[in-house]
């Protein structure tokens, strides 16, 4: 059982030409692999019928009716405005509409059980990471003051509509750290997910402490040798119950299949590498002389920790608990060099 937080299913399946994904597809496998909650994110102010037309559209070719009718279960929408030029200077009415059509999809009754399951503002955010190129629509150029302002503002806009509607917002940052904990905190309104965090360890922290969530995307597979440790630090460093993890499909898939079109079938390899970072041969080791203690087998640590406390032998205690201890910080010391060496023969093709 899995859930994904953040993915675009029409532009997964629409949107990619020869690389779409088969949406009818990508459904049943989500249903067969137990998905328990798929969020499709929305990016302009009127996508919202677009993209549930586009979802039934998918379910009503599924094959397998059963499947169809877990999908039927599992999907929810957002809808939100992605900080382009356009919509920043047109933002009054552009919220306005997306105020609109998210009363309109809540209150139909009459139709599909889809058009209701509106349940979080976004993806809505800041944008700073600039392409010379323009090639994806954010070149500093177009960045004069008065849009730099107006996106901020378009941010603003969005988590007041989210407070006044009391629906989380899926917040999206990037080398935008200082000016999104600033509006957020402006608005004074902390209830929902940053997408695709791509921070550091203070930064999340300083999330965690007003209540939002982090969600990690396949980007996190990306990590370079020298930067891992950081990284499991920081995933370590984030309560469970705070801890998402999505595709962002169909962008950054994760590895082993960096470069492919994403889907949210593969946000299992996100889970398995913050599953490795959160966890450890360490954690296991633990548990292991824990065993022991309880079944005190013959020529084990965990018997001479055993007859240790039993008998009052403080010193042997206190020589067998440190012993543990080593032990269990080499074994994970092991585990994340074993990790790091998997994860750079993967991006080097196998070869070390």
């Amino acid at each position: 059982m899995f859930s994904d937080t953040h993915f675009h299913f029409k532009m997964m399946t629409t949107e990619r030409g020869e690389a779409c994904a088969n949406g009818p597809e990508v459904l049943t496998q989500m249903a067969k692999n137990n998905c328990f909650f798929g969020l499709d994110i929305g990016t302009d102010a009127d996508d919202l019928l677009v993209r549930q037309s586009c979802i039934e559209k998918a379910i009503a070719s599924m094959q397998d009716q059963n499947a169809a009718d877990k999908a039927r279960k599992f999907i929810y929408f957002t809808a939100g405005i992605w900080p382009n030029v356009e919509d920043i200077h047109n933002r009054q009415e552009r919220v306005e509409l997306l105020k609109q059509n998210i009363l309109a999809a809540q209150n139909d009754t009459e139709t599909d059980t889809l058009n209701r399951k509106i349940i979080a503002v976004g993806e809505c955010g800041l944008d700073h990471h600039w392409n010379p190129s323009g090639a994806d629509g954010r070149c500093e150029s177009d960045f004069d003051q008065a849009t730099y302002q107006g996106e901020k503002e378009l941010f603003k806009m969005q988590i007041q509509l989210a407070k006044e509607m009391n629906l989380p917002v899926i917040v999206h940052s990037r080398d935008a750290f200082e000016d999104t904990l600033k509006c957020i905190k402006e608005v004074g309104y902390h209830n929902g997910i940053i997408h695709c965090y791509s921070y550091g360890l203070k930064e999340a922290q300083s999330f965690l402490d007003l209540g939002w969530y982090i969600s990690l995307s396949g980007s996190v597979t990306y990590t370079k040798k020298n930067k891992m440790e950081e990284m499991e630090k920081m995933i370590q460093s984030i309560p469970n119950h705070r801890l998402l993890c999505e595709t962002d499909a169909p962008y950054l898939a994760p590895v082993p299949m960096r470069g492919k079109t994403n889907t949210p079938i593969l946000v299992e390899h996100t889970y398995n590498f913050v599953a490795a970072c959160k966890t450890s041969l360490g954690l296991a080791w633990k548990a292991g002389i824990a065993a022991e203690v309880l079944s005190t087998p013959q020529n084990s640590i965990g018997k001479e920790l055993f007859e240790s406390k039993t008998f009052m032998e403080t010193t042997d205690l206190f020589a067998w608990t440190v012993t543990v201890i080593l032990l269990s910080i080499c074994m994970e010391k092991l585990f994340f060099t074993l990790l790091r060496l998997l994860l750079r023969t993967t991006h080097t093709g196998g070869n070390l």
